[in-house]
């Protein structure tokens, strides 16, 4: 246009119209962030608003939060702690990095983090299912060991013969005798990862960064019944409640019902 009219563009300014404060949008954004319990960023909330028929731009979405201080805890920068010794077994990597399109309970992949109970660490399993990355077992744990994985399988509520294959990485809480003789009566196979690659277990890294951010990162527990009690209650928040972006937004209960009502039709 400024070439059309032979005007210099410097002579032409853009002035920024400020929104018009949409207070119910406002809410539902505020709304949807503390129902994520601060852990949403503007993607996720964008796909809640989607489902409630609005149309809004992350950009926009990042400006009502910036307006109302609502920080993902994401954003939040956090310590890690250094890995214990290493599993010498000789047993071979099956999942081969094959994380995706796999069968319901086909591979379960567990690790173990820590969590701060009154200053001291105690420590958290969990086990998960790869088909829909559905929490199907955990425990909490004074110490981090074997018992604390037979823990985790202790709460599993489905067939335990349905489960194929156990893949994790080597640390030595799942070398032990007792976790060996539960896997052989069921018959489910080992898989581990290569010595010093965390990439061979990289789902298990990924959701515990997701549960280390989300349910103890910069947390202390009064006590380990409180730690035991928050635990069951953001497994069946993540399970039921937290839309992953990898089940095109759906939760996993969401997603295995789906798929399941998808087989019968």
């Amino acid at each position: 246009m400024c070439k059309l009219l032979d005007i210099s563009r410097s002579l032409v300014y853009y002035k920024y119209k400020d929104e018009k404060c949409d207070s119910d949008l406002e809410n539902d954004i505020i709304t949807i962030f503390k129902n994520s319990r601060n852990n949403y960023g503007t993607r996720k909330i964008k796909k809640e608003l989607n489902k409630k028929g609005l149309q809004v731009s992350r950009r926009r979405i990042g400006r009502i939060m910036k307006k109302y201080g609502l920080v993902s805890n994401y954003t939040v920068k956090q310590y890690k702690v250094h890995r214990a010794k290493c599993n010498e077994e000789k047993t071979e990597n099956i999942v081969n990095r094959e994380f995706d399109e796999k069968e319901n309970l086909e591979v379960v992949v567990s690790d173990l983090t820590y969590v701060n109970v009154k200053g001291k660490w105690n420590y958290i399993c969990i086990l998960l299912d790869l088909y829909n990355r559905e929490i199907i077992g955990y425990a909490a744990g004074k110490k981090k060991d074997s018992d604390l994985v037979c823990k985790a399988f202790s709460k599993v509520q489905k067939p335990l013969g349905s489960i194929k294959i156990l893949h994790t990485d080597r640390g030595n809480e799942f070398k032990n005798k007792a976790k060996d003789g539960l896997l052989a009566a069921f018959n489910i196979e080992r898989s581990l990862s290569k010595k010093g690659c965390p990439y061979d277990n990289a789902v298990a890294e990924a959701t515990f960064k997701v549960v280390k951010t989300e349910f103890a990162f910069n947390k202390i527990f009064e006590s380990f019944e409180d730690l035991e009690y928050l635990l069951f209650d953001y497994v069946n928040w993540y399970n039921n409640h937290r839309i992953h972006g990898l089940l095109n937004y759906l939760t996993p209960v969401e997603y295995r019902i789906l798929m399941s009502e998808k087989k019968v039709s």
